[in-house]
C-alpha cells in the first residue's frame, strides 16, 4: 500500500473520529433535546455544504489536470508526427541523391 493511501486514510479515519467526538458531545450537551436537534442538524448541513465544495473543487482540479495532460499528448503526437514526416522526407531526398 502507497505512503499516500495510507495518509489519505489516516486522515479519513481522523475526520470520521473527530465527527463521531463531536456529535457524543452534542448529545451529552446540558441542552434541551430540540435545541441538541436543531444544532445537529444545522452542523450536518454545514458539514454537507461543506464536503459538496470540497468536492467541486476536487473536480475542478482533477477536470483541469486532465484537460492539460490531454493538451500536452496532443502537442507530443503532433511533435512526433512532424518528426516522422521530416524523417521521411529526408529518406526520400536521399534516395532521390543515391540515384542520381
Amino acid at each position: 500500500m502507497s505512503d499516500d493511501t495510507r495518509a489519505g486514510e489516516k486522515v479519513l479515519f481522523f475526520i470520521l473520529g473527530a465527527a463521531m467526538g463531536a456529535v457524543t458531545a452534542l448529545l451529552f450537551a446540558p441542552q434541551s433535546g430540540e435545541q441538541t436537534r436543531r444544532m445537529i442538524a444545522t452542523r450536518a448541513r454545514d458539514g454537507a455544504d461543506y464536503l459538496a465544495s470540497k468536492s467541486r473543487e476536487v473536480t475542478d482540479k482533477t477536470t483541469g489536470y486532465i484537460d492539460r495532460g490531454k493538451e500536452v499528448l496532443h502537442q507530443q503526437r503532433d511533435q512526433l508526427a512532424a518528426a516522422f514526416e521530416a524523417g521521411k522526407q529526408a529518406y526520400k531526398d536521399e534516395k532521390e541523391k543515391a540515384r542520381t
